[in-house]
């Protein structure tokens, strides 16, 4: 079997439960919410740690579980984005009365424990439990997955200069206007499936997502090059590790949740994109 073949195979099992589980909203969404913070602080701690251990105990890991058990539950944004700011400052402080080294270390753990809260938060909170919250992570899925898809493609067939030749070397300027136009299509048509009305706003989001999607899998690529890592880890065939499969998803959906908290609120953000 193909890498691309087993890529394919991967990518449709992983759509199907997480389309499952989106479509049932409330504690199931928020549980596979919950799941990939865990499994991204896993594997950010993997990568960024070095051998040694850090001189921290299990301080980290304890700070996320506190979070993912106040994510599971549905408390508020407010108590939500409460708990991150805590989480990294406490994690900073204490790592800050170590020696170099060890403090070095906590960094990592810290920038490692808002990036993975903020990723659960963000896909919990516009999921909410209602139908605009399901037809917005609906968009975002869309817009992420059609710009990856096109984005593979295009920059195939294409080919051209590189994009970030020093941190990926293997996309292009190509693929990567490729797929900007591919999300925002591919939004536009599942706004237009929905019935939503402010398709040019919504073609502009799209196109915001689509960047950051983007930006979001170069900063993985980062971070792995900085660590010397080909993948985040090998949970899923094909792909490598959950971060390698979501980096452009959780960039783009704390976008989109800031885009829906300046419109709507930050409980409810995907009120302020798709009006019921």
């Amino acid at each position: 079997m193909s890498n691309l073949q087993l890529r394919v195979i991967s990518a449709v099992v992983l759509a199907v439960v997480t389309l499952g589980l989106t479509w049932l909203g409330g504690l199931p969404f928020r549980l596979l919410c919950a799941a990939m913070t865990v499994l991204i602080f896993y594997e950010w701690t993997r990568m960024c740690r070095p051998v040694a251990a850090t001189g921290l105990g299990l301080l980290p890991e304890a700070l996320l579980l506190i979070f993912v058990g106040a994510l599971v539950a549905g408390l508020p944004a407010s108590w939500l984005l409460l708990l991150v700011a805590v989480m990294v400052v406490v994690t900073v402080v204490v790592a800050s009365m170590r020696e170099p080294s060890i403090r070095h270390a906590g960094q990592w753990d810290a920038s490692g424990l808002a990036y993975a809260a903020i990723s659960g938060l963000s896909l919990a909170l516009l999921r909410d439990g209602d139908h605009p919250g399901l037809i917005a992570i609906l968009f975002l899925f869309a817009v992420v997955w059609a710009t990856d898809i096109a984005a593979y493609f295009v920059g195939r067939a294409v080919g051209g200069p590189k994009l970030a030749p020093s941190i990926s070397p293997g996309k292009t300027q190509s693929g990567a206007l490729g797929g900007a136009v591919g999300g925002v299509v591919a939004g536009l048509l599942l706004a237009a499936a929905a019935g939503a009305g402010n398709l040019v706003a919504l073609g502009v989001v799209a196109l915001v997502l689509s960047l950051v999607s983007q930006a979001g899998d170069l900063f993985e690529s980062w971070v792995k090059r900085r660590h010397n890592r080909k993948d985040s880890g090998t949970l899923i065939p094909g792909h490598g590790g959950v971060m390698d499969r979501v980096d452009g998803l959780v960039a783009a959906a704390f976008a989109l949740y800031v885009i829906g908290w300046i419109s709507a609120t930050a409980d409810h953000p995907a009120q302020g994109l798709f009006p019921a």
